[in-house]
């Protein structure tokens, strides 16, 4: 089906299309709204962002539009497939790369891609040319003849990038793909991911990692406490906060009068704090102004008259967490300690 992408104002291949999806957990102490009605579309040969802190509803989503769990309320089309009625056709076109090891410690490597793939349908000798280029691309060369057990961590979510590849699928949903990698292997699964979206395959993934959503994905929408917050590419996301933003480490009881120094000796688009300090009983103070490096002496000087030291100060362009703190009033990061 066609729709017009919003972000893009132009007309593409909507090959997610979710309206007022939902679900609710029952809990001891009472329902638990997890996703709270959302409403999205995924296009052709784009990579799409679901990020936010843990608790935010991003694996909820990921696991409703897989079909493994079942949506309280809503609707979704996946490549054509309704996610209601149709739920053996969704799973066929999919990929799907859990958050945990989903790997056999006693199976052979090359022996668990091969069944995943006959178990999509492949002939024997396409599963066992599929699996021989995965381990060469995700750089597993010579470890298809040894056990699962026998990996590194690393090696293991290359390999469970690997079974939800495998079969050749054009979407794939990625659960915090890179939970667990070192920084060379991040760097290199990421490669592998574009290469994907550059061959046309369309991805879907999780993530908590600022820089993972900034470097990677085409789009992106924000969640928080079930819902999504805000969307669009990374720098569409970024350019809703104009200016520099200096954040100040000090002491949790100076903060509104650094707050009102501030407003006083700058011109102060926004100004906020969060609980993103480092050290307890300290808090961060954060001011979105036109020029940071212009900014910084006059409100040291202000500071310092009246007896403030500042623990930590930067300046920096706007981030994502930035986006994030402005609209939710608390940080990303923080979310990712909790």
């Amino acid at each position: 089906m066609e729709t017009i992408d919003t972000v893009r104002g132009r007309t593409r291949t909507a090959v997610i299309e979710v309206h007022g999806l939902a679900r609710t957990f029952k809990t001891r102490t009472g329902p638990v709204e997890a996703v709270k009605g959302v409403d999205f579309a995924v296009y052709d040969g784009e990579i799409l962002g679901l990020l936010g802190p843990n608790g935010a509803g991003k694996t909820t989503t990921l696991r409703m539009i897989s079909t493994l769990i079942a949506p309280t309320a809503g609707e979704a089309t996946i490549s054509g497939a309704d996610l209601r009625t149709e739920s053996r056709t969704v799973r066929a076109r999919i990929g799907y790369v859990a958050q945990g090891h989903t790997t056999n410690d006693l199976e052979l490597v090359m022996d668990e891609l091969v069944l995943q793939a006959r178990l999509f349908g492949l002939g024997k000798a396409q599963a066992i040319a599929n699996a021989e280029e995965l381990l060469t691309v995700l750089e597993l060369d010579g470890l298809g003849e040894r056990k699962c057990a026998e990996l590194s961590g690393g090696q293991r979510r290359r390999v469970d990038i690997a079974l939800g590849l495998v079969h050749g699928p054009g979407l794939i949903y990625l659960d915090e793909p890179t939970t667990g990698l070192d920084p060379q292997s991040r760097a290199n699964l990421w490669e592998h991911i574009r290469r994907l979206r550059d061959r046309g395959t369309t991805i879907v993934l999780t993530t908590h990692y600022l820089e993972e959503a900034d470097a990677l994905c085409d789009r992106v929408l924000v969640m928080d406490h079930g819902g999504i917050v805000a969307e669009g590419t990374p720098d569409e996301l970024k350019r809703r906060i104009a200016g520099d933003v200096v954040s100040l480490e000090i002491a949790e009881g100076q903060a509104d009068l650094v707050l009102a120094v501030a407003e006083d000796v700058l011109t102060v688009r926004s100004g906020m704090r969060s609980d993103g300090a480092e050290h307890p009983g300290n808090v961060v103070v954060h001011l979105t102004v036109e020029r940071g490096d212009a900014a910084v002496v006059p409100l040291l000087r202000a500071l310092d008259e009246r007896g403030i030291a500042p623990g930590a100060l930067t300046v920096k362009r706007p981030s994502l967490d930035d986006v994030f703190l402005t609209i939710t009033g608390r940080s990303l990061r923080e979310g990712d300690r909790a």
